[in-house]
């Protein structure tokens, strides 16, 4: 343990509430594997998943024996390298995973990042490992693979044109498939294995490709003005539907958008290329394209295809003939429906959603032919991402609850759930150490209603206790009442559990924008650059917390990441007499700015009102009213929001003579990749509220 470590210990322990040694760290609360990226293998009735423990990124596989999976890790990497896995896919005969190592899967154009600082440079890599044991291969360098139904070809993105190299032939080299413009992504095979569909995309506007393995041609479908993705195969293989969305010269980003001109589904003749429209969003409600938290938005069933809509403010499945006509609602209630799969023979369907569980998930299934909807998971977890094996019938899914977080489980007949890994989660584990958050339900100020997950310490009863306000990133996520299935959430919840173990009351605010309420709640109106109006729901929860008996009212803190770091930043600028004290991780501070980093054809100039009212939606507006003490935290690599926002916030509010700490990680990103950041940041986090609030 390094010097500043023993400090750090040495002073929790002499700040533990009642004076009693802390037993729970940071780094016990975070010791759990987290899962993701839970797929099924297209035969033998496998599954795989990417699981990250401390850092230590592998692939892991579950086979069935005897009735029974069992479950091993399949890769054996073993450093805290900042290198991510993605791109996880099976073979088509079920014997190996194919996945990408290194890059940013979230920005796949830009160069590898190296928060590790290794000497010897980084890479995206494709590589592929065999199910009954063995060394992973390299097979190239690129990522988004997509591997030919016949097995003999692993097509992928480098630069982004297309490639494509053998998996049969291991000296075979790597060749570039085609040359085109633009920006390839989200490669599909055709299930006859003769095409390869993809998007092509153009800054202002995108295409629907096709390539012909057999004659080397490539055709544009039904090419337009519009954006044009989301595409799916027809089960014959003679045709792509995809989804159209308008061209908006005047794109809004960080602020509401209720309405536009509708979007629609097409389907196109793979060998004309000529394309029809079989539907139309309605204008109003639902005209803007929302998408689930899913692969594919498209489901080609039959000759049905599923989508998700908006029409009556709330995310849910339809489905329209491929032949056209009136969209039939298959999810109907107040409830949203996010992570959807289908099983392999496209007749049921299976999804994740919120249905009488506002604040936690639940898995649900379709029968396509008959409409029928049968929930399979019930009780006080958290179940998402499910996914069908190649039996039709096996079905499971990433799991999580109030004291466990999320990892994969079979979905037994009768709803309960098997882990598949059980051994992966350590003997140690502090489950039992745990609060179980209560849900909470408080006013903005201006009224509206806000949910949020309350941790409540299990020491000092009867005594005022500090208390920190939480806020996510996003804004389109939701905080659940349980470990998260987005791992930036799932570490910032066992953050919350940590702080409340120290004695803290803690406050985790699902603040309109956010995902899970409803398209009024997520689009509302004048949010983020638009007029800061989430800046009510900060007030609500700080006042929330000043009215309870059990909090001290002096001693209130604020933290959170990214876009819950513009909450951190905007509460102590125009709150500071209500919050004493806040961490910002990498937190938006001036929206211009902000605005420029996702449109790159943003000029304040060119509309100096909207951009007068970004500013005046900013932390940097309001700066001569900001008396707390902060800490800003931030890795210089950042992609989603500029270091030179913390640059400038820490520059201004210096020379007002605020008073500001940093934490700066060379080369990280802005979902810090290297486990022993995140337990330097919320550990000196924690440090700072002691100081701070204690």
């Amino acid at each position: 343990m390094d010097v500043f470590r023993k400090c750090m210990a040495i002073s929790l322990w002499i700040l533990t509430p009642l004076g009693l040694a802390q037993s729970l760290t940071i780094e016990k609360a975070m010791s759990a594997p987290f899962n993701s990226q839970l797929t099924a293998a297209p035969a033998q009735d496998e599954f795989a998943w990417v699981s990250d423990a401390h850092g230590k990124r592998n692939v892991w596989i579950a086979v069935k024996e005897g009735g029974r999976f069992s479950a091993k890790q399949a890769t054996q990497y073993s450093a805290d390298d900042g290198q991510e896995i993605s791109g996880l896919l099976w073979t088509p005969d079920g014997k190996a995973v194919i996945y990408v190592r290194g890059g940013d899967s979230e920005f796949p154009e830009k160069p590898a990042p190296n928060p590790a600082l290794l000497t010897e440079g980084v890479k995206q890599q494709i590589w592929v490992v065999p199910v009954e044991g063995g060394s992973p291969r390299k097979l190239a360098e690129g990522g988004a693979p997509a591997v030919s139904p016949a097995g003999d070809l692993v097509a992928y993105v480098l630069k982004g044109q297309i490639w494509g190299v053998s998996l049969k032939d291991p000296n075979a080299k790597p060749e570039q498939l085609l040359h085109t413009r633009g920006r390839a992504s989200s490669l599909l095979w055709s299930p006859d294995g003769k095409y390869l569909a993809f998007e092509s995309h153009r800054e202002d506007h995108s295409f629907i490709g096709v390539y012909a393995q057999d004659t080397k041609t490539l055709r544009y479908l039904d090419p337009g003005t519009d954006h044009d993705g989301e595409p799916v195969w027809s089960p014959d293989s003679k045709q792509v539907a995809f989804v159209r969305v308008p061209y908006n010269k005047h794109e809004e980003i960080f602020g509401p958008k209720r309405t536009g001109y509708p979007w629609s589904i097409r389907v196109a003749d793979v060998e004309t290329g000529e394309g029809r429209e079989i539907w139309r969003a309605q204008e109003g409600m639902g005209s803007v394209f929302q998408p689930t938290e899913s692969e594919h938005q498209l489901f080609w069933s039959g000759r049905t295809i599923l989508f998700p809509w908006e029409r009556d403010g709330w995310l849910h499945l339809y489905a329209v003939p491929e032949n056209g006509g009136e969209a039939k609602l298959l999810t109907p209630g107040e409830f949203e429906v996010d992570a959807v799969s289908s099983s392999p023979d496209g007749k049921s369907i299976v999804y994740s959603s919120n249905q009488n569980d506002i604040d936690r998930r639940h898995i649900w299934k379709i029968d396509v032919a008959s409409g029928e909807v049968t929930q399979l998971t019930h009780g006080e977890g958290i179940e998402t991402y499910p996914a069908v094996g190649s039996d039709n019938q096996t079905i499971v899914a990433l799991r999580s609850d109030a004291r466990v977080p999320i990892r994969p489980a079979v979905v037994e007949g009768d709803g309960t759930l098997r882990d598949l890994a059980p051994q992966a989660v350590p003997a140690d584990f502090p489950a039992k150490s745990f609060v179980v958050p209560q849900q909470v339900i408080f006013s903005a100020a201006d009224g509206l209603r806000i949910h949020g997950q309350l941790f409540l310490p299990q020491t000092g009863e009867g005594k005022r206790h500090p208390a920190v306000v939480f806020f996510h990133g996003g804004s389109r996520r939701q905080m659940l009442l349980g470990w998260h299935y987005m791992q930036y959430y799932s570490n910032a919840y066992a953050m919350n559990q940590y702080l409340a173990s120290l004695g803290y009351v803690v406050l985790s605010v699902n603040y309109r924008s956010g995902i899970g309420y409803g398209e009024p709640f997520r689009e509302a109106l004048n949010y983020g650059a638009t007029g800061a109006s989430e800046f009510n729901d900060v007030l609500g929860a700080g006042l929330y917390l000043r009215g309870r008996a059990d909090v001290d009212p002096a001693r209130i803190g604020v933290w959170g990441g990214s876009y819950g770091g513009y909450l951190t930043a905007l509460a102590l600028a125009r709150a500071s007499d209500l919050f004493a004290a806040g961490v910002d991780f990498h937190g938006v501070h001036d929206w211009n700015l902000e605005l420029g980093n996702w449109l790159p054809a943003y000029d304040p100039a060119a509309d100096p009102e909207g951009a007068r009212t970004a500013w005046n939606s900013s932390p940097m507006a309001s700066l001569n009213t900001w008396r707390s003490p902060v800490l800003l935290i931030q890795g210089d690599d950042d992609r989603n929001v500029q270091f030179s926002q913390t640059v400038q916030l820490a520059a201004a509010l210096r020379r007002q003579k605020v008073d500001v700490e940093e934490l700066v990680f060379p080369d990280e990103i802005h979902d810090f990749l290297l486990y022993r950041d995140w337990i330097a940041a919320y550990s000196r986090g924690a440090e700072f509220f002691k100081r701070k609030l204690q």
